[in-house]
């Protein structure tokens, strides 16, 4: 009896790991649609001069053009990412209601002030409970650097956005040039903010 009963857990476990692998490649697919037609946008927007080999690939990783993007600032502004162009950005997915993010802003704020740095602090706006509560927290925490609100996490679904906080560091060439999964301290931005061109 005890072996059929480890069976079937066994069978289960199996079961839901499959299911989950096939689910994340779904997921998977669907992102990197979502950055071919980004690819294919740029690529009629570019210059015909340009040699195709030397134009960067918009993508995720390291080295690659960062995907442009445009959403409303807390108070009400547009902001799009390629108006940055010429300017190191440092973009960073958070919520209010996650405690590393709380942890980081502090760092981010001071990072701010003492940084040449353009930083976009894009909150995943769907998981929040009001509105009211990003405010407050951005009030409580003095934050001077635009609040970017992402109502239908298609941001956060463009730059496949896991855990958060995560961070992507582009510099003044739109190139990714760091991402971190997880909080970041101030002497670590201002480390990855010193190897941007």
């Amino acid at each position: 009896m005890k072996k059929w009963i480890l069976l079937v857990v066994v069978i289960g476990m199996v079961g839901w790991a499959v299911y989950d692998f096939l689910d994340s490649n779904k997921k998977s697919a669907v992102h990197f649609e979502n950055v071919e037609e980004l690819q294919e946008v740029e690529a009629e927007a570019t210059d015909e001069g340009v040699e195709e080999n030397q134009k960067p690939v918009i993508g995720l990783e390291v080295g690659n053009k960062a995907p442009d993007f445009q959403l409303d600032t807390l108070s009400g502004d547009s902001v799009k990412l390629s108006d940055f162009r010429g300017h190191r950005v440092m973009i960073n997915f958070w919520a209010t209601w996650c405690p590393p993010c709380r942890a980081e802003m502090p760092d981010m704020e001071k990072f701010h002030q003492d940084k040449d740095i353009v930083i976009l602090a894009v909150n995943l706006t769907n998981s929040e409970s009001s509105v009211e509560d990003i405010e407050n927290f951005a009030d409580e925490y003095k934050l001077t650097f635009p609040v970017l609100m992402d109502p239908n996490l298609d941001v956060a679904n463009l730059y496949a956005i896991q855990p958060i906080p995560t961070t992507y560091m582009v510099d003044s060439n739109g190139l990714i040039s760091y991402k971190a999964y997880g909080a970041m301290n101030y002497d670590m931005m201002v480390q990855e903010f010193e190897k941007m061109e």
